[in-house]
């Protein structure tokens, strides 16, 4: 493999079609899942069982010749099955010491599954590492390896023997992205190629070098300063603590994004318009990551929670406000009308 800094657009173009061969469909997640780890960023995937979360991250692990470790998220599960622990050795001359056994965190490329599963006692002991890329253990820290990036993975519909992540958890990850059902013709291939067979393996497309270079490479996009200015008024706008909050920000928001959403968007703009091998973002770099960087960084109220009122429904009116997108021509429903036609409330 060559070892100089191949051009950032066809290499994102090759990852596709290597990706291709082993996840069918899912063209947006993967997309999005590509920007995250280009922009040096977390990223946490929400999906049924089934959607082949599990299988993209392991693909991409080997497509970019990563070093991977999966982690099952289970009730039982304790920090330093995560972080590692000290043990005590004896060495040569039969002299004992402690020494730090590496957990399986000490990986470029990370997948929490089932990160919902496990106390919040262990879900902390993520924090550090995600923050600060390193772990600290009996008074002495451990850098991990570069890159290192966690994948998380959630089901959003079973909540028994769960314990949801924290803001201050979910606002470390860069993207929150949504996994779902493939198209009819889609799930036909996927039976018929998961069928009995041999399977080899996937060819490199990055070396871990060629990777971190790629990451600096997105990171020196241009970022005009009046598409800079557009991201913080759109992550203000999230907050109902502001002077005059727009409509759906005053109806459904209890908590908007911190200044994270706004490095989130620019940074992942970044990426996004590197892999399309331009060198400045645009417009449309902000609205394609919006939703990935902003949804879960919002805490709606009950009020949004009657009405079924989803992140993505308040970012996309906020986009709106914000005059980068059309708005759409939708009914908001009224709950109390409902309720007196014998609906049932949620």
């Amino acid at each position: 493999m060559p070892s100089e800094t191949p051009d950032l657009r066809s290499a994102a173009q090759t990852l596709r079609t290597a990706l291709a061969q082993r996840v069918v469909g899912q063209d947006q997640a993967v997309e999005e899942l590509l920007t995250a780890v280009f922009a040096g960023g977390h990223c946490m995937l929400l999906g049924v069982p089934g959607l082949a979360k599990t299988l993209l991250v392991k693909s991409l692990s080997e497509c970019l010749d990563l070093g991977f470790s999966r982690i099952q998220f289970t009730p039982d599960l304790m920090p330093t099955d995560i972080t590692g622990t000290e043990v005590i050795m004896a060495n040569a001359q039969g002299e004992r010491g402690y020494r730090f056994l590496n957990g399986p965190i000490f990986a470029n490329l990370v997948l929490a599954d089932e990160i919902n599963r496990t106390p919040p006692k262990t879900q902390a002991a993520l924090l550090e590492a995600m923050e600060e890329a390193q772990v600290t253990a009996g008074g002495e820290r451990y850098a991990l390896p570069p890159p290192f990036l966690v994948m998380g993975t959630q089901n959003p519909i079973e909540q028994e023997g769960t314990y949801p992540l924290p803001m201050a958890a979910l606002d470390r990850f860069l993207f929150m992205v949504k996994v779902g059902y493939p198209e009819a013709g889609e799930e036909r291939r996927i039976v018929v190629e998961t069928l009995p067979r041999e399977e080899g393996g996937l060819t490199p497309v990055l070396s871990r070098a060629q990777f971190l270079a790629c990451q600096e490479q997105a990171q020196s996009v241009e970022v005009p300063s009046e598409l800079l200015n557009t991201a913080t008024r759109l992550v203000r706008m999230t907050r109902p603590q502001e002077p005059n909050p727009p409509a759906a920000t005053r109806d459904f928001i209890r908590w908007g994004a911190s200044p994270r959403g706004v490095q989130a968007m620019i940074s992942a703009s970044r990426a996004r318009a590197a892999l399309s091998g331009r060198t400045s973002i645009t417009r449309d770099d902000l609205v394609a990551v919006s939703l990935p960087a902003l949804r879960h960084r919002l805490v709606l109220n009950f009020h949004a929670e009657a009405e079924g009122i989803s992140p993505d429904r308040v970012i996309n009116d906020l986009l709106a406000d914000a005059g980068l997108v059309e708005r759409r021509k939708t009914q908001r429903r009224n709950l109390w009308r409902r309720i007196l036609a014998g609906g049932a409330a949620r």
